[in-house]
């Protein structure tokens, strides 16, 4: 008898397969959050479109253009269903002076190899390459291109006419501020105070009127303002669509076509990658946590624009790139799928069809003021701040005054020549200092130590008396051969005249002498065949496999049960009581204490071929699983249970050769248990288990992770876990190792009905105490060795009996384990204590 429905995979939601296309088996369906996000981009979207279009020169239909094959193309076939592309206010400046220098239809054909570009560029898989680019250089691109638009756009409010450079623009400004058009200048104002005041109405009527977009509102006051008392400014005149321009061939010099197309290429791709980066972060923070909304792909999101900028250019439209106001309106309107940025690309093309005559009655300063504050928002203060903390300003500022007054790749270049010059500066610089205290004489070395800080450093070295005690304070990460050498012969030196040295670290750990070679000893979990430490008598040579096991044991007795004696001693007073049953497969490659990082007493492990949990009632004879699960959940009263699966398991690569008429052996009997796995992840019932960010290597890996999920279901079934879940007393848990990559994944926890995202997520490093008290410092603190820190480096091997080295089987260095952060989203999934537990009174200690 089971606590749990039988039925409850038949409710579960149909997840859509990774690579499946969007919405599984309803392709073209939509909810109603769809339906009403979509509006709200489209309100958005039309005006800043028009508005676009106005600041570049280029003919006004071609925002319309951009707007709806944006939302169509990259919507349909991007890696992030909820961003929104289309004309954006950081390709104003490019495509205005490509507009200028080549025409329109060149300029055209440069947006259509630009989107070919970026389609090779996602070929080749770069995608994640764009977000290695300095965000401060990023900030001050979008800055400086901010101020561009920004003076450009002032000049039409005031109704005049922009030049073709922000510094022009900038000395022309005393002139036009002279003699306004006041006209436009009203229309502007009115524009920019709605605009401005609209997202700050108060009271409930307010909070009402602010689900109609500000940029809409904005532009129809103005538009009202200007029909009603039948204001003479310039409107919009959308001409016909039969005379619309298309692109030609490309003319002028070759060289200056290609930089049109690797700016165009550049300044896309950057905006629309880290667009959709930012469009995950604002999904998971909202209220659903972004349940049912997949993570960006960036690499079919690059390829997506560039499909979207070939068709855009194609058919007489300006350069598509993800946009972050409009996909920030799409995220907070609770959009679910990429239906609705498709869908607000439907409604921009029957604006544009349907909708002329309105459109028409829009005055140019209205859209001119809206891209005008459009571009000074491009400044963001929040930005400014943050490229502050991190004392990157000189980047920032270096960036943004190359892209205003030169241009965008040369000010991107010269932001690159900033970030790098930094980096070096920082890598390079070194602080030296001396104290004298009572007859000891202190050096502390701050930063990294290269051969620039080697003159320094021998000069404060051998100003020291001769015969003294000395202590060297290292409080960096690197050290390279000049630096050694300086160092090392100073220290031998000074010991040869009488003195003594001591190495400390930063945080004043010593830094031994290394031990002598022939001592060194192999790590507690080195394989046996790659054992070569330690003496032994010739008589003791290694013969066969039981001596290698005796010789393990009495490597135990000798090295580690001296260390662990008073810990056992305490449990077997106390008896065990540990928090955790940990089921997983008895495959010889995990080693649950080394990827747990756990010890005596934690956890009470199950190993089986296939880590299988047989379903109540179907063990025919062999209760040992089951009565394992009852002992621990009953008994112990254990707080989890974590079923680990493993990559290469040979358990499901039988259960995929199986073949119905081979013979029942005592193995295959045993691995029916593993069948309804196979048959879940030939379900579409059921989404596909796979590692977060990257589908499954095989068909193995695949039944590996999917075995996992399947056996938490059987474990449901169990009265006693049952009971216990509902009690809430007891939370499961799914792990997945890859041996090749020593690396563990946890799977994401369930919702309330308990129902799996099938996602593993991998667990990140655990940081150190000291590491957690210095949170700019990444890593342990350095505390090299002299072997540590010799060039060429080895590795550190520790002598028998080191009374400083930890407990074998709770070492620092193995595997760590999950640092006790949730994955967005996912603040019911408690992952399983494996924490590194110390024996009380020898953290300090060691075995060989």
């Amino acid at each position: 008898m089971t606590l749990c429905p039988t039925d409850r995979t038949t409710t579960r939601p149909r997840f859509q397969r990774p690579h499946s296309p969007p919405g599984g088996g309803r392709r073209f369906g939509f909810v109603g959050a769809d339906l009403s996000a979509s509006i709200s981009v489209f309100l958005i979207a039309l005006p800043l479109s028009l508005g676009i279009a106005l600041a570049t020169g280029a003919p006004l239909q071609a925002g319309l253009v951009a707007a709806a094959v944006g939302g169509i193309v990259a919507g349909r076939f991007g890696g992030a269903p909820l961003q929104v592309s289309g004309p954006a206010a950081g390709l104003t400046v490019v495509t205005a002076e490509l507009i200028q220098r080549y025409g329109w239809r060149t300029t055209c054909a440069i947006t259509v190899l630009a989107g070919l570009s970026q389609l090779g560029l996602a070929a080749l898989r770069v995608a994640r390459s764009a977000l290695a680019v300095s965000p401060a250089i990023v900030h001050g691109m979008v800055a400086g291109i901010g101020v561009t638009i920004a003076l450009a756009q002032l000049h039409i409010v005031l109704g005049g006419t922009p030049q073709s450079s922000a510094v022009d623009n900038f000395l022309g400004l005393p002139a036009q501020l002279a003699d306004p058009h006041t006209t436009g200048l009203a229309i502007s104002a009115l524009t920019v105070a709605v605009l401005l005041l609209w997202p700050r109405l108060p009271g409930r009527a307010g909070r009402l009127l602010r689900k109609v977009p500000g940029a809409l509102t904005s532009v129809a006051a103005a538009t009202a303002l200007a029909a009603i008392a039948g204001l003479a400014v310039p409107r919009v005149d959308l001409p016909s669509w039969s005379s619309h321009a298309l692109p030609g061939l490309p003319e002028g010099p070759v060289l200056g076509i290609a930089a049109g197309v690797l700016t165009i290429t550049l300044v896309t791709s950057v905006q629309s990658l880290l667009s959709a980066v930012a469009v995950d972060k604002l999904v998971a923070a909202r209220p659903d946590r972004g349940h049912g909304v997949p993570r960006s792909r960036l690499d079919r999101e690059l390829a997506g624009q560039g499909a979207a900028n070939v068709v855009s250019g194609a058919l007489g439209g300006l350069p598509v790139a993800g946009v972050a106001v409009r996909s920030v309106a799409n995220v907070s309107a609770g959009a679910m799928t990429r239906n609705s940025t498709m869908l607000h690309g439907l409604w921009i093309v029957l604006a544009a069809l349907f909708l002329v005559p309105v459109i028409d009655l829009i005055p140019l300063p209205a859209l001119a003021a809206l891209v005008m504050v459009v571009g000074i928002q491009m400044v963001s203060i929040t930005h400014i701040r943050s490229v502050t903390r991190h004392r990157e300003v000189l980047v920032y500022a270096t960036t943004l005054s190359g892209v205003v007054l030169i241009g965008i790749l040369q000010g991107v270049a010269l932001g690159i020549a900033a970030a790098t010059a930094v980096a070096l500066h920082r890598l390079a610089k070194t602080r030296i200092t001396r104290e004298d205290e009572d007859g000891c004489h202190r050096v502390s070395v701050r930063g990294q130590l290269t051969f620039l800080a080697v003159p320094r450093l021998s000069r404060a070295l051998h100003q020291l008396p001769h015969g003294s005690h000395v202590v060297v304070e290292l409080d960096g990460s690197f050290m390279d051969h000049a630096a050694y050498e300086t160092l090392h012969d100073w220290h031998a030196a000074h010991l040869r005249h009488g003195g003594t040295v001591e190495m400390t670290g930063p945080s004043g750990a010593r830094i031994a002498e290394p031990a002598p070679e022939a001592h060194a000893c192999c790590r507690p979990w080195t394989p046996w065949r790659n054992h070569h430490c330690g003496e032994q008598p010739a008589d003791e040579a290694p013969k066969k496999t039981g001596h290698q096991l005796a010789s393990g044991i009495g490597k135990f007795q000798r090295n580690t049960a001296p260390l662990v004696r008073d810990e056992l001693a305490r449990l077997a007073r106390e008896g065990q009581r540990p928090s955790q049953l940990f089921l997983t497969c008895a495959d010889s490659r995990l080693v649950t204490s080394m990827i747990t990082s756990s010890g005596p007493g934690d956890l009470f492990t199950v190993r089986n071929v296939g880590n299988l949990v047989p379903l109540p009632g179907e063990e025919s004879g062999d209760d040992s699983v089951a009565a394992a699960i009852e002992y621990a959940v009953e008994v112990l009263q254990v707080e989890s249970i974590t079923i680990c699966g493993h990559s290469g398991c040979g358990a499901m690569q039988a259960l995929l050769n199986s073949r119905p008429d081979a013979p029942q052996t005592p193995l295959r009997r045993w691995l029916r248990h593993g069948l309804p796995s196979l048959e879940r992840m030939a379900s579409r019932e059921h989404a596909w288990a796979r590692i977060s960010g990257r589908l499954p290597a095989d068909r193995v890996e695949q039944l590996c992770l999917t075995n996992v999920v399947q056996q938490l279901e059987h474990l449901r079934t169990y009265e006693a876990v049952a009971r216990r879940l509902a009690d809430g007393t007891l939370t499961l848990h799914g792990m997945y190792f890859h041996v090749g990559e020593a690396q563990a994944y946890l799977l994401a926890g369930p919702d309330e009905l308990h129902r799996y995202d099938d996602v593993f997520d991998s667990v990140p490093p655990t940081r150190t105490r000291e590491e957690a008290r210095a949170p700019g410092r990444e890593g342990k603190d350095f505390v090299p060795s002299w072997e540590q820190i010799r060039v060429p480096a080895r590795e550190e091997q520790p002598s028998p009996g080191r009374a400083e080295d930890p407990v074998p089987g709770r070492a620092e260095d193995r595997v760590p384990a999950r640092d006790g952060k949730r994955a967005p989203g996912r603040e019911e999934d408690r992952a399983p204590s494996l924490e590194d537990d110390r024996v009380p009174g020898r953290e300090e200690a060691r075995a060989s």
